[in-house]
């Protein structure tokens, strides 16, 4: 496991400031401290952000420098999720509002866009859906024309390769047509049957990951959340399926509430398969000035706040958490600050097992955060923060 990210910068024996373990130590505007403490080194991650990496023996370096040659990234532990980065591939879920009505039509991802990204490294897709669509009825079945479309979508990102995971977001931000799960809206069974029957479908693929609620925000009672998280848990193994779960928070998933909000409830969640390897959470943080993802300029790398998650994380069983969703505008202000964070979520594996960025899919390239490729052209934010941070 990763050091704590609370620690005390250390002073070398000259009496100057060293950066810690996991720590910035150089890139395009840095102004802090270029030395790591001993035992890490220097490492440049992309031309904005390089991190005191541990090194077995190796001393603090003096400048910014490359990895070395055959340098071996973190393995995975037994039960965890790999090293995962990739992106969102958007359209079942137009049109869902974030009061969880639908209104369609829906678009279809190209498939296209699973070779493409995937021959230039990406292993994750994240494909949202509208809950309507899947079971047109609340508490219904699932609607077979539907899922035969959306099943397209999710092998062909399969088939682009074979270490390839999918996550199935259900889009729906804790709601049905303006009514929360369990708080006025839809019962815990009926919320729990779209997924009994999508763990009986998905079930025998550990490549897909079962993403249970996009977004929940402004719950009158997050205890009540969670409790709806862990019957639709209980669901989904009952049902027998041993899939990798996300579990989102309250807040819109914001990692930056995740401590102090909806996470002290969340890690008591419990899996029926036993231990908590396959339970995962599920946090998002855009970097515009009102963390919307609304805006093309980005303010902030949320560093900071990933470091507070990370040590929570680690505080609290060592849990493991992906960022399904963050991302910014082709600007150079995203450029870097968008390649700081995911460069940051990339060294702190396991903890943060990846990343998705929103988005790619049916938005077309006019879109405000996309990563659509214009043809076979890469869009600059994805060429110069995303690619190089793949696993």
């Amino acid at each position: 496991m990763i050091k704590s990210v609370s620690v005390i910068l250390a002073l070398a024996a000259v009496g100057l400031a060293q950066s810690p373990q996991w720590g910035q130590c150089g890139g395009i505007g840095w102004t802090g401290a270029t030395t790591c403490v001993s035992g890490s080194v220097c490492s440049k991650l992309n031309d904005y952000y390089s991190q005191c990496i541990p090194g077995a023996s190796a001393p603090a370096s003096t400048t910014t420098s490359a990895p070395p040659t055959g340098t071996s990234q973190p393995s995975t532990p037994a039960g965890a999720l790999p090293r995962l980065g990739g992106v969102n591939t958007a359209g079942y879920d137009f049109s869902v509002s974030t009061d969880g009505s639908f209104k369609p039509p829906y678009s279809v991802p190209p498939a296209s866009q699973y070779s493409h990204f995937t021959a230039e490294g990406v292993n994750l897709y994240r494909i949202p859906f509208a809950w309507q669509l899947m079971t047109p009825t609340l508490g219904g079945s699932i609607d077979n024309g539907f899922f035969s479309t959306y099943d397209a979508t999710v092998q062909s990102a399969l088939n682009s390769g074979s270490n390839v995971h999918v996550i199935i977001d259900l889009h729906n931000y804790a709601r049905w047509n303006g009514a929360v799960i369990a708080q006025g809206g839809p019962t815990n069974d009926q919320y729990a049957s779209l997924w009994t029957q999508l763990a009986q479908k998905y079930g025998s693929n550990q490549r897909i990951i079962f993403g249970i609620m996009n977004e929940p925000h402004d719950v009158p009672s997050v205890s009540t959340w969670v409790d709806t998280v862990q019957q639709t848990v209980n669901a989904i193994r009952k049902a027998g399926a041993t899939n990798y779960l996300l579990l989102p928070g309250s807040s819109w998933a914001s990692a930056q509430a995740f401590p102090t909000e909806a996470g002290p409830a969340l890690v008591k969640v419990t899996d029926p398969l036993g231990g908590t390897d396959r339970l995962i959470f599920d946090v998002h943080k855009y970097l515009d000035s009102d963390n919307s993802g609304t805006h093309a300029e980005c303010t902030t790398d949320n560093v900071s706040v990933l470091q507070t998650l990370v040590s929570f994380l680690q505080q609290n069983g060592n849990r493991q958490a992906i960022l399904s969703e963050t991302g910014g505008g082709n600007t150079a202000s995203c450029e870097q600050l968008l390649g700081n964070e995911l460069a940051y979520v990339k060294s702190a594996y396991p903890t943060l097992a990846g990343f998705a960025v929103w988005s790619a899919g049916a938005f077309d390239t006019s879109y405000v955060l996309s990563v659509v490729p214009n043809g076979d052209q890469d869009q600059p934010l994805w060429t110069q923060a995303v690619k190089p941070n793949l696993p």
